[in-house]
C-alpha cells in the first residue's frame, strides 16, 4: 500500500486531500497542531470509510521537533509493513490579516518565514530519507505568489513566503529527479478554510465581492483543492514535475 504524509490535515485543504487520497487506496499519516480533535476526527472518518489513517501532532514552525516527528513516522509506518512512504504534502500554514508594508513587524515576518518556508523546507529535508524513490511531493502555495494575480495591499510577507515555495518547488524537482521524485505545487485562490479565524463564516459579506472577481463565480472550497492535490500525487500526474498548478476558478481572470 502507498502511504502519504499530509501536514495540516485536521481541516480545510489538508483534510480534503487526506480524504481524497484515502479514497484512492492510499494510507494516510496526517498532522494537526492547534486542532487535535479535527485531526483525530479526520483519521476516524477515513477509517470508517474503509481506509487507514493515523493522526500525529506537528508544529511546522518548530524545526527542532522534526527529528522526533520522523521517528514517529517510522514507527507508524510499521502498521503498513513499510519503512518508507510515497507522498509528502506540505500543506500546513497560517493565515495573515492584511498589514501594510510599513507596519509589518519582524515578529510577523519571522512567523510567516517559519511556517511557510523554513518549516516546509527542513521538514522535507528531514523526511527525505523516508520518501520512496519514485515518490511525489506537493506544496500548497497561493495565487498571491503568482505573476498573473493582481497584488493585494497588506500581504507582502505572506505572498513573499508563498512565492519562495514556488521557487523551491522548481529547484527540488531538479535535485530530486535523480530518485524519480516529482515535486509540484498547487496555488489555491481564495478558499473557504479555517484560516483567518474562520473569516468567511464570521463575515459572509466578504464572499460576494470575491466571487465577482472569480471567473467561475464563487470562492473555492477545500474539496476543489483536495482533488487537485490527489491528482498531482496520482499516476495520472506522473509526467508533471516542477510545476505550480493554479486552482482558483479563474480568480482575477
Amino acid at each position: 500500500m502507498q502511504i502519504a504524509v499530509i501536514t495540516g490535515g485536521s481541516s480545510g485543504i489538508g483534510q480534503s486531500a487526506a480524504f481524497e487520497v484515502a479514497k484512492r487506496g492510499v494510507g494516510v499519516i496526517l498532522t494537526y497542531h492547534g486542532n487535535r480533535d479535527g485531526g483525530l476526527e479526520t483519521a476516524e472518518r477515513i477509517e470508517k470509510d474503509g481506509g487507514t489513517a493515523v493522526a500525529l501532532p506537528l508544529d511546522v514552525g518548530r524545526p527542532d521537533t522534526f527529528a522526533d516527528f520522523a521517528t514517529d513516522v517510522r514507527e507508524v509506518l510499521q502498521r503498513w509493513g513499510r519503512t518508507s512512504f510515497d507522498f509528502l504534502v506540505n500543506n500546513a500554514g497560517v493565515g495573515q490579516q492584511p498589514v501594510r508594508f510599513e507596519d509589518t513587524t519582524e515578529e510577523l515576518f519571522d512567523q510567516m518565514l517559519r511556517v511557510h518556508l523554513k518549516g516546509p523546507y527542513f521538514l522535507t529535508q528531514t523526511l527525505l530519507p523516508l520518501i520512496a524513490d519514485g515518490g511525489s511531493i506537493v506544496y500548497t502555495s497561493s495565487t498571491s505568489a503568482l505573476a498573473n494575480t493582481r497584488p493585494e495591499p497588506g500581504y507582502s510577507v505572506y505572498a513573499s513566503m508563498k512565492g519562495a515555495q514556488v521557487v523551491l518547488t522548481r529547484y527540488l524537482a531538479k535535485e530530486l529527479s535523480v530518485r524519480g521524485i516529482r515535486v509540484n505545487a498547487v496555488a489555491p485562490g481564495v478558499t473557504r478554510t479555517r484560516l483567518g479565524d474562520d473569516a468567511f463564516a464570521r463575515y459572509p459579506e466578504l464572499i460576494p465581492p470575491i466571487a465577482d472577481r472569480t471567473a467561475l463565480g464563487r470562492i473555492g472550497e477545500p474539496d476543489d483543492l483536495g482533488k487537485v492535490i490527489a491528482f498531482l500525487l496520482s499516476p495520472d500526474g506522473a509526467w508533471i514535475t516542477a510545476q505550480t498548478l493554479e486552482a482558483s476558478g479563474g480568480y482575477d481572470l
